[in-house]
C-alpha cells in the first residue's frame, strides 16, 4: 500500500483534480487506499488573510465568497447536477462556521493561535470534502475522513507535535474497522487532548502523509506537486536546475530544512524512522519519474546534490570577554531560546570563545534580542558582553550532498565562486557531520550566488557569461559576428554560454533581461533602445547584480576607462581592446590591476599590443615561471609596417601611405600612425607588463618623418609636405637597399628603457623578413637567450582584433 499526497497545485483547479483522479485510476488498485489533500492553492493564504483583516476590523466579506466561489465553481464543473447539492450543503456549512469564526475575531479583536488554526483548517476541510465527492464518480466506497480526529497533538498551536504512539494506534483501527473504503484525508489539521484543532505547521500536508504511511506500514510515500521532483536549486532563481533522481533522507532533510519548498523537513522523520521510500512526482508530468528519497541510495558523480537557501533571515552577535572560558554559557542561550520557541537556523561561534553568531527568522529577532537583554542584564550592564544588535536584509545559501563528506575543495569550490562574484560572506557553518556547508550572505546577493554556485559544482552544465558591450564598430560588430558563429562549438567544446546584456555606443543603449539574439542587435539597438548614458550603463550593469559578469570596452574612447576600477571593484571582469586605460599614469594601470586582484575578477587586455597575437599572455607566461626579460624588441605598428615593407624598388613613401589609407590600415589622419604615438603606448604597457613603473615621458621616441610633415595643418597639406620631401625618404631606402637591409621602426625595452627609433636590419636579424602589415615581437630571456622567442602575425584589422577580444572572454569563462 501506498499513501498518495497531493498538493495544493494539484487541487487548485479543475484540470488539475481532472489530473488527479487520471492519476488515481491509473495506479494499480492495492497501493491507492489513502490519499492526503492540502487545501486548494492560495486557499491557505486567504484564510489568513480574512482572519488578519477581521482582527483588524477591516471587511474580509468579498474574499470569503470569493473562496465559496472558486469551491462552488469546482463542483459544478465536475460533478453531474444530481450530486452537487450534498455538496453544495455541506461546503455552505463549513463557510457559515468559518464566517461565524471571523465574525468572533472581529468582535473580540483577539486572534490566537488557537483561533487561526481553527480558522486555517477549514481550507483542507473543503477540498478534501469536495475531492472525495468527485472521486464517487469514478471510485467505490469512497469516505472522507476528518483527519485531525485521528492524528493527536499537544497544545502548540501553530506547530504541534505529535503524540506518535496514540495517533498511530487510532489510524490504525480506523482503518482496520474501514478496510475496504478508499479513504481522502484532510492534510495539515490535527487535534489536541481536548479535540480543539492544532495544525502541523505549513506543508504539514505532507507529514500527514508521512504519519499515516509509518502507522499502516505504507511501501511508499507518492507526494504529487508541480515540478518534476527535487531540483539541484530553486528553478525560479536558476534556469539550468535539473531534477535530481534521488536523495539520501539526510539529504533530502538538509535541502528542505534550507528552504526546498517541494517537502516539509518533518516529513523525513516517520519515513525515515521505518525507512518508507517517499517519491515526489509532478502532477502535470506524470511520464516522469520524479525524485527518489530513501536509506539505500546508490553512488553519485554529482559533487553536491543540491543547493538550497533561505530568503529572509537574520543575525544577532553575541560577543565579549565574559564569554571566554564561562562554561554553560552557550547552554544558557540557546536553552532561554528554545523555551520561547525561537527557532535557531544556523549557529557559527569564534574559536577564541569572543563571539557568537546565530541567525533566525526575522519575525523572532526583536524577541531574541529582548530575551537577551533579559536574560544578560547583568552581563551587559558590566560591559562583560556588547549589546548585541539585529542585523536584517540576510538570506542563507547552503549547498548539501554526501558526496561532500570527506572531499578535497568543496569549501574552495564554494567560496572561489562566491568570491569571484563580489558576494561577501556574513558567516559560516558546517556540520561535523560534512553533509553540509551553509553560508549567510546579503538578500540582494542571493539570486547571482546561487547561480554561480550552481555554475560551479555542476560541470557538465554550461557555463555562462553575461557581457555588456561598448562599441558597435568594426570590432563589437565582428565581435557579434563571432560569437553568434562559434557559440554551438563554445557549448558543446567549452561548456560555455554567452549572453550579451546589454550594447552600447555613442548615441544609444539597450539591455536585455534574458539575453540579446546577436542575430537582432542592430534591430533592437535601432528601435527599442535608450539614449546612451555611459554612467547609467554601468549603473545598470551592476544592478542587474548577475554572476560571471564581463565589461567589454571595444572602443578607443578615453569616457569608459574612468569606470574600469569601479567596475573591477564591484566583481565584474573588464575585457578591452582599448589602450588608453593601461598606457595613462602609471597610477591609473596599477589600480586596475590592484581592483581585479583585490576582488578576485580578470582585467584582460590582450589586444592592447598586438589585437589577436598573443603577446601580453606570452609575457605573463615567461614571469610567471620564472624567466627574466633581458630584452624585447617589436614592430607593434600594422601600419608602418606595411609601408615599410612596401617601400622598395621605385616606390614613393607618399604614395604607398596613401595605399595604407586607402586599404583601410590607418587612420583617417595617417599622421596619428606615423607619429609614433600608437607605438609608444604599446610599448609602455608591454614595459609595464614587464615590471617596469614607466610613463609616457620615459619613452624616448625618434620621428621617422621630418617635421614639416608632422606640422602641416590638414591631411592634404600632409600629403604635399610627403611629397615635398621625397628626397629625404628615397635616401633613406637607397641607403638601406645598398647595404644589404630593410628598413624597420622598432620598439627596444631593455634594462627599464623604451626607445623607439627608425633602423636598418640585415638578414641576420629576426625582423628581417616581414611582410603585408604584420606585427613581430622577440623576447631575449635567461632561457630564449641565443636564440629569442619570436611572435609573428598579423597584428591589426577588425577580425584578429575582435577574435583577441573572444579569447579574452573565453578565458574569463574558464576560471
Amino acid at each position: 500500500m501506498q499513501i498518495l499526497k497531493f498538493g495544493g497545485t494539484s487541487v487548485g483547479t479543475a484540470e488539475s483534480i481532472k489530473a488527479l483522479i487520471e492519476i488515481l485510476q491509473s495506479t494499480p488498485e492495492a497501493e491507492k487506499s489513502v490519499v492526503v489533500l492540502s487545501a486548494m492553492s492560495g486557499v491557505t493564504n486567504l484564510l489568513l488573510e480574512m482572519a488578519e483583516k477581521a482582527y483588524a476590523g477591516l471587511g474580509y466579506a468579498d474574499d470569503l465568497k470569493a473562496m465559496e466561489e472558486r469551491h462552488f465553481g469546482i463542483i459544478k464543473t465536475l460533478l453531474p447536477a444530481a450530486a452537487q447539492n450534498p455538496v453544495f450543503t455541506r461546503l455552505r456549512i463549513y463557510f457559515n462556521e468559518l464566517e461565524d469564526v471571523l465574525q468572533s475575531v472581529s468582535n473580540l479583536k483577539e486572534l490566537s493561535l488557537q483561533t487561526k488554526d481553527l480558522v486555517l483548517s477549514y481550507g483542507e476541510r473543503c477540498s478534501t470534502f469536495m475531492i472525495s465527492h468527485i472521486a464517487r464518480q469514478y471510485f467505490p466506497d469512497v469516505l472522507c475522513v476528518e483527519g485531525s480526529e485521528l492524528i493527536k497533538t499537544d497544545s502548540n498551536f501553530g506547530q504541534a507535535k505529535v503524540n506518535i504512539p496514540l495517533t498511530e494506534m487510532l489510524i490504525r483501527d480506523f482503518r482496520a474497522a474501514n478496510s475496504e473504503k478508499f479513504l481522502f484525508v484532510t492534510g495539515f489539521i490535527a487535534s489536541n487532548e481536548l479535540g480543539r484543532i492544532t495544525t502541523l505547521g505549513r506543508g504539514g500536508s505532507d507529514y500527514t502523509a508521512a504519519i499515516w504511511a509509518a502507522a499502516l506500514d505504507a511501501t511508499a510515500i507518492q507526494i504529487w506537486t508541480d515540478v518534476d521532483g527535487m531540483l539541484t536549486a530553486d528553478p525560479r532563481i536558476v534556469e539550468k536546475a535539473f531534477s535530481l533522481p534521488e536523495l539520501s533522507y539526510t539529504e533530502a532533510m538538509e535541502l528542505s530544512y534550507f528552504g526546498a519548498k517541494v517537502i516539509y523537513p518533518p516529513t523525513m522523520i516517520p519515513a525515515f524512522l521505518k525507512k518508507i521510500p517517499i517519491v515526489i512526482r509532478n502532477t502535470f508530468n506524470t511520464a516522469f519519474q520524479g525524485t527518489y528519497i530513501r536509506h539505500d541510495v546508490g553512488a553519485s558523480e554529482l559533487p553536491i546534490k543540491g543547493i538550497s537557501s533561505i530568503n529572509e533571515i537574520s543575525i544577532l552577535n553575541l560577543s565579549g570577554s565574559g564569554m571566554v572560558g564561562k562554561a554553560g554559557f552557550s547552554g544558557r542561550l540557546f536553552s532561554m531560546l528554545s523555551r520561547e520557541q525561537i527557532n535557531v537556523v544556523l549557529i557559527t561561534q569564534s574559536s577564541s570563545e569572543h563571539s557568537i553568531t546565530f541567525a533566525v527568522k526575522p519575525a523572532d529577532a526583536i524577541q531574541a534580542l529582548n530575551l537577551i537583554s533579559k536574560e544578560f542584564e547583568l552581563e551587559l550592564q558590566t560591559k562583560k558582553l556588547e549589546y548585541p544588535e539585529v542585523e536584517n536584509g540576510l538570506s542563507v545559501l547552503a549547498i548539501v550532498g554526501e558526496n561532500m563528506k570527506r572531499t578535497p575543495g568543496m569549501s574552495a569550490r564554494l567560496f572561489n565562486a562566491l568570491g569571484r562574484n563580489g558576494v561577501n560572506v556574513r558567516a559560516i557553518a558546517q556540520g561535523s557531520s560534512e553533509y553540509n556547508i551553509s553560508v549567510i550572505i546579503s538578500k540582494a546577493d542571493l539570486s547571482k550566488a546561487v547561480n554561480a554556485v550552481h555554475d560551479a559544482f555542476y560541470s557538465q552544465l554550461k557555463k555562462t557569461l553575461h557581457v555588456f558591450c561598448l562599441g558597435t564598430g568594426n570590432i563589437g560588430k565582428t565581435l557579434f559576428s563571432q560569437l553568434q558563429y562559434q557559440m554551438p562549438f563554445l557549448a558543446t567544446t567549452n561548456d560555455l554560454e554567452v549572453k550579451v546584456m546589454g550594447i552600447s555606443n555613442s548615441r544609444q543603449m539597450y539591455f536585455s533581461e534574458s539575453g540579446l539574439d546577436l542575430s537582432q542587435w542592430e534591430e533592437k539597438l535601432a528601435n527599442e533602445s535608450l539614449p546612451a548614458d555611459l554612467d547609467l550603463f554601468v549603473q545598470q550593469m551592476k544592478a542587474m547584480n548577475l554572476p560571471n559578469c564581463v565589461f567589454v570596452d571595444n572602443t578607443a574612447s578615453p569616457n569608459p576607462v574612468e569606470y574600469y576600477e569601479d567596475i573591477l571593484k564591484a566583481s565584474i571582469s573588464v575585457v578591452t581592446c582599448n589602450k588608453i586605460g593601461n598606457s595613462g599614469p602609471y597610477s591609473r594601470y596599477a589600480a586596475f590591476k590592484k581592483a581585479a586582484r583585490t576582488f578576485g575578477v580578470d582585467f584582460y587586455y590582450e589586444t592592447n599590443v598586438g589585437a589577436g597575437l598573443p603577446i601580453i599572455r606570452t609575457l605573463k607566461d615567461l614571469m610567471l615561471s620564472g624567466d627574466k626579460v633581458a630584452r624585447i624588441e617589436a614592430i607593434l605598428s600594422g601600419t608602418i609596417s606595411y609601408i615599410f615593407n612596401n617601400f622598395k624598388g621605385d616606390r614613393l613613401f607618399h604614395e604607398i601611405v596613401k595605399e595604407a589609407q586607402d586599404k583601410g590600415y590607418t587612420e583617417p589622419d595617417p599622421r596619428d600612425d606615423l607619429n609614433g604615438k600608437d607605438f609608444m603606448r604599446k610599448m609602455l604597457i608591454l614595459a609595464r607588463d614587464a615590471g617596469y613603473a614607466l610613463e609616457e615621458a620615459d619613452v624616448d621616441i625618434e620621428s621617422m618623418l621630418p617635421a614639416a610633415c608632422l606640422a602641416a595643418e590638414t591631411v592634404p597639406d600632409f600629403y604635399a609636405e610627403l611629397e615635398k620631401n621625397k628626397a629625404y625618404f628615397e635616401e633613406l631606402k637607397q641607403r638601406a637597399e645598398s647595404s644589404g637591409k630593410v628598413l624597420r621602426y622598432i620598439g627596444k625595452l631593455e634594462s627599464g628603457k623604451v626607445v623607439i627609433t627608425l633602423q636598418m636590419v640585415d638578414d641576420s636579424h629576426p625582423f628581417f623578413m616581414l611582410s603585408g602589415s604584420d606585427n613581430i615581437i622577440s623576447f631575449t630571456t635567461d632561457r630564449y637567450k641565443d636564440r629569442p622567442l619570436v611572435i609573428k602575425g598579423p597584428g591589426a584589422g577588425a577580425e584578429v582584433t575582435a577574435a583577441g577580444v573572444f579569447a579574452d572572454l573565453i578565458n574569463v569563462g574558464k576560471k
